[in-house]
């Protein structure tokens, strides 16, 4: 029998270790969101005192079209998202067999997960430069291979593009960016991950399949596929909330949110009404419809996949 004297003494003991990440959990995180939440009822400019608008701010943010443009635009660019997981999927397939040399193709292909974000955007602003860029100067080199190829065949077509001007033009400037995104996502933690759910996979199942006669396709259909989807679940709910939070540090550095606004996510629509143009009620109401956003399409994505995730 625990006396109340040994109780009270754990107890302290636990709070000794909760406590530090307690306090930062309130002071840093649920503090900030319940400002958040009263904020987006307020008009307030930084200088003045908050005043209270009741939900004015929210009926300004459903008038506002450029709201719903920049959810568009977040919306586009998640396009990434499922690209993402399927090519981590297929690396991680090709890289789970015994290779000569794995190690080394495992690191290539996670480094550029871990390279620091503004380097990687300023280097990839540079490929993406219209006269100078290495995207460009390869559209080149194949334009002219085409134009030597039908000239030697004597053909009358000739191939005439130097290439778009990406981060420029307001129709290959998301494009642009979901490619960049590909380059540091593919081989990244969702690789790692797809690696760990592979080893995790009974040899005994795909046995069984060979004794069937099953082929590759029907071993991954019907083995492969089934297996995994926890992970995957995982990985697309995650990529989903990510999505819809992400995209500001590339518009800032990369784009400004143009052209035209072309980049411009909802993040960085919160920014600049925050720290740009120091309203700080309406960047709050942005934020909140951004959590039930995330919170509706996070309880439907989980509704959903509980029907289809295979966990045995």
């Amino acid at each position: 029998m625990i006396s109340g004297q040994s109780r009270a003494k754990a107890l302290g003991v636990a709070l000794l270790f909760v406590g530090p990440n307690l306090i930062g959990f309130l002071v840093f995180t649920l503090l900030p969101v319940v400002a958040a939440f009263l904020l987006a009822f307020c008009r307030w400019d930084l200088i003045s005192p908050p005043r209270f608008a009741g939900p004015a701010n929210l009926q300004d943010l459903i008038a506002d079209e450029k709201f719903w443009y920049y959810l568009y635009n977040t919306t586009f660019l998640m396009l990434g998202v499922p690209l993402s997981m399927f090519g981590s999927m297929f690396l991680a397939i090709v890289l789970s067999r015994n290779l000569p040399g794995l190690w080394a193709y495992r690191t290539a292909f996670f480094v550029p997960s871990i390279t620091t974000g503004v380097g990687t955007f300023i280097l990839w602003q540079w490929i993406y430069s219209p006269d100078f860029g290495l995207a460009n100067w390869l559209i080149r080199q194949v334009a002219g291979g085409l134009n030597a190829f039908t000239a030697a065949v004597h053909l009358p077509w000739q191939v005439h593009w130097d290439g778009p001007r990406w981060l420029q033009d307001p129709a290959w400037a998301k494009p642009a960016l979901i490619i960049m995104g590909l380059w540091g996502s593919i081989g990244g933690t969702n690789m790692i991950l797809y690696l760990a759910a592979l080893r995790n996979i009974p040899p005994e199942l795909y046995e069984a399949a060979d004794i069937d006669g099953a082929g590759a396709w029907v071993r991954f259909r019907h083995v492969t596929w089934p297996m995994l989807s926890p992970t995957t679940f995982f990985i697309l709910i995650m990529g989903l909330i990510g999505g819809f939070q992400g995209g500001f540090a590339m518009a800032h550095v990369m784009t400004a949110g143009g052209p035209d606004g072309a980049t411009t996510t909802i993040s960085y629509y919160i920014y600049q009404y925050a720290y740009e143009w120091y309203e700080m009620g309406y960047a709050a109401a942005i934020a909140l419809a951004l959590f039930a956003i995330v919170l509706i399409v996070t309880l439907v994505g989980w509704r959903l996949g509980e029907q289809r995730v295979h966990y045995e």
